[in-house]
């Protein structure tokens, strides 16, 4: 009997005018054996005229760059390549940058100074997954985004009952499936039933996008 196929490698594409950056991530990438490094640019306009050639699953991409910068970039690629994951990577730690480059389509924001495990982990996360949730945006989308929700009038827009209300506000305190089913008293798979309604009833399409929901309706302050 034959083996397996291994599955296909996740490919990476990363826009960054840094060179020896750059560098030092394909060599850290390289030693992993389901990531491939197919493409480096220097800034954005060259990163779009590749993803003309090349079909990346996951970009990283680099806030300042010359001629075409990443906030620039990110809506393009969105537009262009919808179903490729993109992960901001910054000097900065700014929670307000970090909200809108999420709201705007980042799947994941690291640091430069992440090490190159972490750097891996968010890859095989948001391929996997979507997002890719650290410490840097979760603290972005909890406080960043509660300076400018909207105002609470609409927060029946969705219509959740208390238990749902209850449930996501524990989602969004990082409690784990088990830990809310202890809670509310309910069963795991309760929670994951009662999550996925909660998906349909906002419109959210990940994890990311029920924070959002949450915060800008004022849930996480109607305790």
């Amino acid at each position: 009997m034959k083996n397996p196929e291994p599955s296909a490698p996740i490919k990476v594409a990363i826009a960054d005018d840094h060179a020896l950056f750059r560098a030092g991530v394909k060599t850290a990438l390289s030693v992993k054996k389901d990531v491939e490094l197919i493409a480096e640019a220097d800034n954005g306009m060259q990163l779009l005229n590749l993803l003309k050639h090349v079909e990346p699953d996951v970009i990283l991409l680099d806030i300042q760059m010359p001629i075409m910068d990443g906030i620039t970039t990110l809506p393009e690629i969105r537009r262009l390549y919808p179903q490729v994951k993109v992960i901001i990577l910054s000097m900065h730690n700014d929670h307000s940058m970090i909200s809108r480059l999420m709201e705007i389509g980042a799947n994941s924001y690291l640091t430069k100074n992440s090490d190159s495990e972490t750097i891996y982990q968010a890859i095989k996360t948001c391929f996997e997954q979507e997002f890719f949730f650290n410490e840097l945006t979760n603290k972005a989308l909890l406080t960043g985004l509660r300076t400018k929700r909207i105002e609470p009038a609409a927060a029946d827009d969705a219509q959740l009952n208390d238990k749902e209300m209850k449930i996501l506000r524990l989602m969004c305190e990082e409690k784990s499936t088990k830990e809310i089913a202890d809670i509310v008293d309910i069963s795991p798979r309760t929670v994951e039933a009662i999550r996925d309604k909660l998906k349909t009833k906002t419109g959210a399409k990940s994890m990311a996008g029920l924070v959002m929901y949450a915060v800008k309706h004022g849930i996480m302050e109607e305790q």
